[in-house]
C-alpha cells in the first residue's frame, strides 16, 4: 500500500478516476474482454515516464531501478491483496492441489 497523505491522495484521485473512465470505455470498443491489460500497462507506463521526465529531464540508472521497483511493489501488492484472497476462496469452493495442500499442513504444523 503506498502509504501517502489523504491529502496528495484526494489531489490525485479525481485524475485517477477520470483515466480508469477512459481505459474502461476505450476497452468496451474493443472486441477483446482483456483489452484493458494493454491499456493499462500503456497508461502506467506512459505516466511514469512522463513523471520522470517532468521531473528530472532525463533517465539514470536509479530513477530507473526506483520505477521499476514500484511496478515491481504494485504486482506483488495487488497480487497479496486480491489474487490470493481469490485464489483462497477457489481453493475452498474446489479444492487444493493434493501437494500444495500438504505442504500447507506441514508448515501449518512445524513447531
Amino acid at each position: 500500500m503506498p502509504y501517502i497523505k489523504v491529502e496528495a491522495r484526494q489531489l490525485l484521485d479525481a485524475s485517477i478516476r477520470e483515466l480508469a473512465d477512459r481505459i474502461v470505455h476505450v476497452a468496451r470498443a474493443m472486441p477483446e474482454e482483456t483489452a484493458f491489460a494493454g491499456l493499462l500497462n500503456y497508461a502506467c507506463t506512459s505516466l511514469a515516464i512522463q513523471v520522470v521526465e517532468s521531473r528530472f529531464g532525463r533517465l539514470r540508472y536509479g530513477t530507473i531501478a526506483t520505477v521499476t521497483g514500484v511496478f515491481k511493489n504494485i504486482a506483488d501488492e495487488f497480487y497479496r491483496r486480491v489474487a490470493s484472497v481469490y485464489e483462497d476462496r477457489q481453493i475452498a469452493a474446489n479444492g487444493d492441489v493434493p501437494l500444495y495442500e500438504e505442504y500447507a499442513r506441514r508448515i501449518r504444523d512445524e513447531p
